[in-house]
């Protein structure tokens, strides 16, 4: 893509979310798009949010789950920026009208004590960087429709990480603990919507561990120039199937030793 056209697009997804109305996926209109384009894209977007006072406190990856990566025909995960207007406290409320299509993730945070950088980051890199590990949700939404309404085009990879991986926020709650005062390998989760659980996973099923995901993010980065730096919260992806957000619905999502994270849409 020409960078006029990447340019464009990043307005066009900024407008989207500020209008509140969601519009046609990116790849409508440019069928043979690359990955490459999409990243271009989302850099372009998140430069428009910091030139209006918006700071980067993070990063997250998503798509960790193999059978996700099968469905979106992708071979690895994908990975989006966190600012921070998009951070939520446990137990606060929500505005569902101020966000398209949302819905819950269950997730761990890592928030780093130290700088990771380069091209041979591992697990144990990653651990020995990490303050402490934490509950979060991610909250997710579609400034780009998931399934067109009228046409029934539904969007693509390319398209999801355009959207800044899905992105809209965290929500951090629970008992920060540092990583190695458990397996975490072996962290379960229920989620409940309104008294009903809705979902329940282990953090295993990220990646087989979700420490895994940072290395490889690291990695990633190293390959720009760029790293995950000290204070930045890292979500290391979801291991539930995202639910739904409808104004009105409370979360509630135990997490047995590492404590409970609750939130309402108003």
């Amino acid at each position: 893509m020409k960078k006029q056209e990447i340019q464009a697009e990043a307005k066009r997804l900024h407008k989207a979310e500020k209008s509140r109305k969601q519009v046609a996926a990116t790849t409508v209109s440019f069928p043979d798009m690359e990955i490459k384009d999409s990243y271009k894209i989302q850099k372009a977007w998140m430069e428009l949010k910091k030139k209006e006072g918006r700071k980067v406190v993070g990063h997250k990856i998503g798509l960790t789950s193999r059978a996700m990566q099968k469905n979106m025909g992708i071979e690895e995960p994908d990975y989006g920026c966190l600012l921070d207007d998009m951070v939520f406290e446990e137990g606060t409320t929500i505005e569902t009208a101020a966000f398209l299509d949302p819905k819950i993730e269950v997730e761990l945070a890592f928030v780093l004590k130290d700088k990771l950088n380069g091209a041979d980051v591992s697990i144990t890199n990653v651990l020995n960087a990490t303050d402490y590990v934490i509950p979060a949700l991610e909250l997710i939404a579609a400034r780009s429709y998931r399934v067109h309404p009228q046409t029934g085009y539904r969007r693509t990879v390319r398209d999801t990480i355009t959207d800044n991986a899905a992105n809209a926020g965290i929500i951090l709650g629970g008992r920060p603990m540092r990583p190695d005062d458990l397996d975490l390998r072996w962290v379960g989760a229920m989620m409940s919507r309104n008294g009903v659980i809705e979902e329940s996973g282990v953090s295993g099923a990220v990646l087989n561990h979700p420490a895994k995901g940072i290395a490889w993010l690291a990695q990633k980065y190293a390959a720009h120039g760029m790293a995950l730096e000290a204070g930045q919260i890292i979500l290391a992806g979801s291991f539930t199937r995202p639910v739904d957000v409808r104004a009105g619905d409370t979360f509630v999502v135990d997490y047995g030793e590492m404590g409970t994270i609750s939130c309402y849409f108003s």
